[in-house]
């Protein structure tokens, strides 16, 4: 069957100028080529109801004074090579559609809605979203649905994914469904991670929190990653921020596996110990200088044992992974609304001492009144619920309780700072209550990771914590 496309016909020494003049007009056909005509002149292919009579009037005189031109049909015209180039979803549609046919079953709306539109490729793996190859005529097809897949999609291996494991362990509920062999290989900002699909998540939401990590200046500095998982953020903080050393905490075995593989991939692992089981339990304490707390919906059960990590003589600064609803209700504030207000301090004291590890707690018993700082409560006047709020990046120069001045920043989120503000005071009344001593927060930056519906922010808050007898 032959096609025609309209053109018009210039000599080669032409040809250049109509297609730049086209091209910007709109004028220009970019589903076909440009094409040699018998005795050396070049047709292009135009949109005839862009090109108006008016325009061929004066096409000649307006492109290129001096030169001549034609307007025809030209046969059999050539695709370029952006329409001859089919996507990946049109080559899972097409082979799909054959595969569903010689099946014996008539193609529909619904099994094209069917088809996945997103998936994360690992290598030569790809991992399909949940919502994907629901309907029961893909059990039927089975495993020639996944060969047809792979070979569309230019893989050797299938998974689809499920919801998460309510473990402790995040697991993730994935299916291998073409394969052997669920362990992939993935490169992201330089650094190599390996790990098994089906035992460890692989969040690539939080690349804008690695990439912020890796800018940080931790030259000779000891970090501490509560929650290491399989090396999200202890690798960018050995290989690309500096540390001079990093305790990487974990209690999933799995997620242990793959950390040991990834410091062997990318050759740190001489810089890194890792501590398996229950952070809870850990053994160290007064050597970082930096803790991460990278776990969501709250890594608050870590804010104890991250106080007894940070260097006593100098303190140091906690990066604060949290989860905040947007919504009043949903609110789910380190410090409820009503506590932060004058007179509820005891209430707070008491809520704040159930977290303290049981030695902490006979330690405040034994030690005497006078030498006990005194519980700090956040007062109407400092609360955020009586601030005007501005625009970020303001500033307000607020006196600290070791009779300095610091910078209090002000962001566009009240619930970011409501919340940031909140974990402020909490973690400087835990400091003192394990120094026994006056300490003082300062909030640095609250980063942004990304939002989920409806209306929950993932965010960082980085905690400056020092004692108030450092220089």
């Amino acid at each position: 069957m032959q096609t025609e496309v309209s053109a018009i016909v210039t000599p080669a020494q032409f040809a250049q100028q109509y297609r730049q003049y086209l091209e910007t007009n709109g004028i220009l056909d970019s589903a076909y080529r440009l094409q040699k005509q018998p005795g050396g002149s070049v047709a292009l292919p135009v949109l005839c109801n862009k090109l108006s009579q008016l325009h061929l009037l004066s096409l000649c005189d307006t492109v290129a004074p001096g030169s001549t031109c034609i307007f025809t049909q030209v046969k059999n015209p050539i695709l370029s090579k952006k329409s001859s180039v089919k996507s990946c979803h049109q080559r899972l549609q097409e082979e799909l559609h054959e595969l569903v046919k010689l099946s014996g079953v008539l193609w529909n709306d619904q099994l094209s809605c069917d088809l996945p539109q997103v998936w994360k490729r690992h290598g030569d793996m790809i991992v399909l979203n949940e919502n994907a190859f629901q309907a029961d005529i893909w059990k039927t097809l089975e495993p020639e649905v996944w060969l047809v897949v792979a070979n569309a999609l230019g893989v050797k291996r299938i998974a689809k994914a499920g919801r998460v494991s309510a473990d402790g362990f995040r697991t993730p509920k994935v299916t291998l469904l073409l394969g052997n062999d669920a362990w992939v290989h993935h490169i992201d900002n330089g650094i190599r991670y390996t790990f098994d699909v089906t035992k460890c998540m692989f969040s690539s939401g939080n690349i804008t929190e690695k990439l912020r990590v890796s800018s940080f200046d931790c030259t000779g500095e000891v970090v501490v990653d509560l929650y290491a998982g399989i090396g999200y953020f202890t690798l960018p903080f050995l290989m690309h921020a500096g540390a001079a050393f990093v305790h990487a905490c974990e209690w999933n075995p799995h997620a242990v596996a793959a950390l040991v593989k990834n410091l062997e991939l990318n050759k740190v692992s001489h810089r890194c110990k890792i501590h398996k089981g229950d952070n809870q339990q850990l053994p160290l304490r007064n050597l970082a200088d930096r803790v991460n707390l990278g776990l969501i919906p709250s890594s608050e059960e870590g804010w104890p044992i991250a106080c007894q990590l940070l260097r006593e003589n100098r303190g140091g600064i906690f990066h604060i992974h949290h989860n905040i609803s947007l919504y009043a209700e949903n609110r789910g504030a380190a410090v409820d609304r009503k506590n932060l207000v004058e007179g509820r301090c005891k209430e707070q004291e008491q809520s704040l001492t159930a977290m303290l590890p049981a030695s902490w707690t006979e330690r405040t018993k034994s030690s005497s009144d006078s030498t006990t700082p005194a519980f700090t409560c956040l007062c109407a006047k400092e609360s955020i619920l009586n601030s005007r709020w501005k625009g970020p990046g303001n500033r307000l120069k607020v006196e600290t309780n070791c009779g300095t001045y610091c910078e209090k920043r002000i962001f566009i989120h009240p619930e970011w700072q409501s919340w940031a503000e909140s974990v402020a005071l909490r973690i400087k009344n835990l400091l003192e209550i394990l120094h026994q001593k006056q300490w003082r927060t300062n909030i640095l930056h609250i980063e942004h990771v990304k939002s989920y519906a409806p209306h929950i922010d993932h965010v960082v808050l980085d905690l400056e914590c020092r004692p108030c007898d450092e220089n």
